[in-house]
């Protein structure tokens, strides 16, 4: 007998409105990865993270794969992403820092 490998993933009306972020900041510790979502918005001199996802360090090199993926289908049908500066925030990085994690 074949054995299927499906999982069945349910998708509330809430969740499947999405949050907007225009920043992500990752950190890592030795057993985990955390990437909170911030939104910023033009001249207000604070920013709220809206999400907090926290992977294995094993999950967080899958995620990376398929963005990676997925970047470049994207790309091949539409062109090049610029990364440009988006007018009235200040320019920052991704932020890559590897301080310890704080979930």
């Amino acid at each position: 007998m074949e054995q299927k490998n499906e999982i069945n993933i349910e998708l509330n009306e809430e969740v499947a409105q999405g949050t907007y972020s225009n920043l992500a900041i990752i950190s890592h510790s030795s057993s985990e990865f955390v990437i909170d979502f911030v939104r910023m918005m033009p001249g207000l001199p604070k920013a709220s993270v809206k999400s907090r996802i926290i992977l294995t360090p094993e999950h967080a090199k899958r995620l990376l794969l398929a963005l990676q993926d997925n970047i470049a289908k994207y790309e091949a049908s539409h062109g090049p992403i610029k990364l440009g500066e988006i007018p009235g925030t200040p320019v920052m990085p991704m932020g890559f820092g590897n301080k310890p994690a704080e979930a």
